[in-house]
Formats: C-alpha cells, sequence, structure tokens
C-alpha cells in the first residue's frame, strides 16, 4: 500500500510545475503577478529586507516584440542573512543577493519561485552551515507564503 502511495505521490509531483527545475522552491499564490509582488514587497521591508530592484521581464520583454507571460524578480536581501552564508563559502556570493521570480504559467497559475538553500549548499559545497541554511530556508519559505496566501 504505501509502495502504491509512494509511486502515486512521485507522478503526480513530477509533472507539477514546482518540480520542474532543480533546486528551486516554488509557492503557489493565490493573487496576479503584480499584486504578488507587491505583496512580497511589503512582506520583504517588513522583515528587515532591503529590495534592491524589481526587474519586469515581461515589460523588458514586449520592448522587442516578444510575448512573454507576466514576469518579475525582486531582488532583495540583508547583510544579516547573507554574510553568514558567504563566511561559510564565500562562492555563494554569485547567487546573492537572494531572488524571488513571480511568474504566470500556461494555465494563468502564478508562482513565487527561489532557490533552494539546500541546493545552494550542495553546489557551493557548504560544510558545517547547517543552521545558517536552515534560518535562511525557513525565512524564504516563510515570505513566500506569507505574500501568496
Amino acid at each position: 500500500m504505501l509502495k502504491r502511495y509512494v509511486i502515486a505521490l512521485t507522478a503526480i509531483l513530477w509533472g507539477c510545475p514546482g518540480f520542474a527545475a532543480e533546486g528551486m522552491v516554488n509557492i503557489a499564490s493565490e493573487y496576479s503577478v503584480s499584486e504578488t509582488g507587491d505583496r512580497l514587497d511589503k512582506v520583504l521591508t517588513k522583515k528587515g529586507m532591503t529590495v534592491f530592484n524589481r526587474v519586469q521581464h515581461s515589460e523588458a520583454a514586449a520592448k522587442v516584440d516578444i510575448n512573454l507571460r507576466d514576469t518579475q524578480v525582486i531582488i532583495f536581501g540583508n547583510p544579516k542573512v547573507g554574510s553568514p552564508l558567504m563566511a561559510c563559502q564565500q562562492t555563494v556570493a554569485i547567487d546573492l543577493p537572494q531572488k524571488y521570480l513571480v511568474w504566470q504559467d500556461v494555465s494563468d497559475q502564478v508562482w513565487i519561485s527561489y532557490n533552494d538553500p539546500a541546493y545552494l549548499q550542495k553546489r557551493h559545497e557548504i560544510e558545517g552551515c547547517d543552521a545558517v541554511i536552515n534560518k535562511v530556508a525557513k525565512a524564504l519559505l516563510g515570505m513566500a507564503s506569507a505574500a501568496a496566501q
């Protein structure tokens, strides 16, 4: 019975957009891309993050006659969060500051996506910093979830 459940769950998850890109976490949003982005801005600011930029990819694409579903990237950070990661392994700086991708899929579902800190841990061979990785993972999930619901 358990084996069938695991096989069924694996089949379902394999087809979900949330599992399409290695190392990404995807959270479904109840709001439009624009509203989700606005909500993320507010949550990030409230949590003491600096929002460095909000890149409107779909607007830029339209300027060169490319039709792109609504897509934004919010770039944010806080040295209290990023610096401990870099102290663990300096090469992680290539993946900082953090980013949230807010995008709409072909079925009009809006998603918040971000790099999974566990993936960054693996990518940069970070050892002995599980507490830092877990803290960042919890914070990213919490902020994305708050903006999506």
